[in-house]
């Protein structure tokens, strides 16, 4: 059984959604900020440039999402809309990497898999099928 490019999208789309929920809690304080980016955040203020700027990348992730998975009706081309979710896949990647070298078990042990899942379900969504 294959996973399916629409299973993926709606699964990366669930995940994303929640993880921008996540960056909302860390910047309303829910969660502290100390168990975010590696452990290195300095002050409040650090955070809210790192948690801002993290959310404006998720939003666009998902905005491309929705694209792709054609939620939002657009005339982007799809070679574009996948070049830019291949990028994404390179960024979790290198990001899983990251996580696997931080200093709080929390971003080792959540964020390190979801990341990782989420690269393998961009791959599914990017990936080009060969007719046999």
């Amino acid at each position: 059984m294959q996973l399916s490019k629409p299973l993926a999208l709606k699964t990366l789309l669930g995940i994303f959604t929640l993880v921008i929920l996540f960056h909302v809690s860390v910047i309303t304080q829910i969660i502290p900020y100390t168990v975010v980016w590696a452990g290195k955040l300095n002050s409040a203020k650090e955070m809210y440039a790192f948690e801002i700027t993290s959310i404006i990348i998720n939003v666009f992730f998902v905005v491309i999402l929705l694209l792709r998975a054609h939620y939002i009706k657009h005339t982007i081309p799809e070679r574009l809309l996948n070049l830019i979710l291949w990028m994404f896949l390179v960024l979790f990647v290198f990001n899983t990497i990251g996580n696997l070298m931080a200093e709080t078990a929390f971003e080792r042990f959540v964020f390190t898999p979801m990341t990782l899942l989420a690269a393998f379900l961009l791959w599914v969504v990017v990936r080009r099928r060969r007719n046999h």
